[in-house]
């Protein structure tokens, strides 16, 4: 009698690239990184050993203790209570900007891509002049208008506002043009010409056929992005044009470590390894995430 050989159940394509990234070390592993930073950065007010801007002028750039793990400033503040804080900034800014990015280039991508003609003309001409821009040097010039004269400087919230609205607008363009070439590979499908035989509006087509079946590569590229505008966010806080006193950036403390990387190297080396693993855990997990949405990497 002839064996009947049961074929397995297909997974839902959710579940294939859950799958495929829980058997990718390299994913398992930042994003294990990439919880623990959030965590770290939630429940930094229970976390600290000190406060960020608490000064202990009795003990400046003290070595390591059980009192400072990772020493403290030229202005006696804890290293570590600093560095923690600076996850919270970091990953603050990079939520606002993102969210920014969404709402403007994602909006604008799905719109040019599904309407074509003169709509897509004029916004893609938009997004080319944004993108004729070096995108640091376009935020570097953003945040300088606004900055007052020598020996001023911003108020702390002013700064951050300053900062969101900079660098959400130089990285929007990137993620319009890969929502707008989704849009137009999607709208002539055969479900998107049914909903427009039955009536259906463009506004509820957009939102409930086409903008699910192009989150894959949004995701992936969001992700990626993340990495990207807390490298941003660090450089210009390097030059003293991002986060400003008292809040802690770790490219602000990379600048203020540099009169003292000899002789006390670890002011420099705590925020530059914090920032650099954490932009290698955004890429590297936003590269193992697009590998497991690529439907032509399944089994």
């Amino acid at each position: 009698m002839a064996e009947v050989t049961l074929a397995k159940p297909s997974l839902s394509p959710t579940a294939e690239a859950w799958r495929r990234l829980q058997r990718n070390p390299v994913a398992v592993v930042c994003g294990t990184f990439i919880v623990g930073l959030v965590l770290v950065a939630l429940l930094a007010n229970l976390l600290k050993p000190q406060g960020y801007d608490t000064p202990d002028f009795l003990h400046r750039l003290a070595a390591g203790s059980a009192a400072h793990p990772l020493g403290t400033d030229q202005e006696g503040r804890d290293v570590l209570s600093r560095i923690v804080y600076g996850a919270r900034i970091s990953l603050g800014v990079a939520t606002v900007i993102v969210s920014i990015e969404i709402a403007i280039g994602l909006t604008l991508g799905l719109i040019a891509g599904y309407y074509g003609g003169a709509i897509d003309s004029a916004l893609m001409r938009v997004t080319d002049v944004m993108f004729s821009f070096p995108d640091i040097l376009l935020a570097i010039l953003l945040v300088a208008v606004v900055q007052p004269g020598p020996g001023k400087a911003l108020a702390p919230q002013v700064s951050l506002i300053t900062l969101f609205v900079a660098l959400g607008l130089v990285y929007w363009p990137g993620l319009a043009r890969l929502a707008r070439g989704q849009a137009m590979a999607l709208r002539n499908r055969e479900y998107i010409e049914a909903a427009r035989a039955m009536g259906v509006r463009d506004r509820a087509i957009l939102l409930r056929h086409l903008l699910p079946n192009t989150l894959s590569p949004i995701i992936v590229q969001v992700t990626q992005d993340i990495a990207q505008v807390m490298l941003a966010e660090a450089t210009l806080s390097f030059l003293g044009l991002g986060v400003q006193p008292p809040f802690p950036s770790w490219g602000r403390m990379i600048q203020d470590a540099l009169p003292f990387k000899e002789a006390h190297p670890i002011l420099l080396l705590a925020p530059t390894v914090a920032l650099a693993a954490t932009v290698m855990a955004f890429n590297f997990f936003g590269d193992a995430l697009r590998d497991a949405l690529d439907p032509r990497l399944r089994e």
